[in-house]
């Protein structure tokens, strides 16, 4: 079960509040962005559970190119009421937010070879089976249906991708593209405070600890305590 935006973008700050099945939901996943193919996706994943800690995936897809999950500890219940999870994404960088704390930055590192999210992208909420992967071996317990997961809030403020040969003006800065704007080229030093308290607290799982070999941005992140590579 789904639903999809209508257009594509192609640059913009998306959020939506989102409250998880409360009761055991373990093996399914809730996902509200995605997109299959060879494609760019910016994925918030809610892992299936029966209980305390909730899991909240994150990934990073461009080009094709995914394999970059970082995984938290929630510090609230998702299930008891709605909590708010937001993207800002320009040509600077993508950043994840639970509410309106930064809990991921991924940078524009084009420059040293890192493949970044820079075709359009829609807007996606589900809720499948990932029980072969995201709930540590247990089974779906479908005397527990229907699972639902509840979505409100939903808040678009993007520029809509026309084209490719016109996509450029979605990364301009103006009054109407303000997540283009000098504010939204890096973190202000109370967010990466935020950033770096949420990611000590409740990260654990990161791509970066298990294959920077193969993914050059990581080389840059161990640098700074707080994971962004700048």
């Amino acid at each position: 079960a789904g639903f999809e935006s209508n257009v594509g973008y192609a640059s913009g700050f998306f959020q939506i509040k989102i409250k998880l099945p409360n009761k055991d939901f373990s093996g399914l996943t809730s996902d509200p962005d995605g997109k299959g193919g060879n494609h760019d996706e910016l994925d918030f994943e809610f892992l299936g559970s029966n209980g305390p800690p909730f899991t909240l995936q994150t990934n990073v897809f461009a080009n094709d190119e995914g394999g970059r999950e970082q995984r938290f500890h929630l510090w609230f219940d998702p299930t008891s009421d709605f909590h708010t999870y937001g993207i800002v994404w320009n040509q600077h960088q993508v950043v994840f937010y639970v509410d309106k704390t930064p809990i991921r930055v991924f940078k524009n590192n084009t420059k040293i070879g890192v493949s970044y999210p820079s075709q359009q992208l829609v807007i996606q909420g589900s809720i499948w089976n990932g029980e072969t992967w995201a709930s540590g071996g247990r089974k779906i317990d479908w005397s527990q249906a229907p699972f639902v997961a509840s979505f409100v809030g939903f808040g678009v403020t993007g520029c809509q991708f026309q084209s490719s040969d016109s996509k450029d003006q979605c990364y301009i800065s103006s009054p109407k593209l303000w997540w283009n704007g000098d504010k939204y080229l890096g973190l202000d030093p109370a967010e990466r405070k935020a950033l770096q308290d949420a990611r000590t607290k409740y990260l654990y799982d990161d791509y970066c600890s298990k294959h920077a070999d193969i993914h050059q941005e990581c080389q840059i992140n161990k640098n700074t305590s707080y994971g962004i590579g700048e």
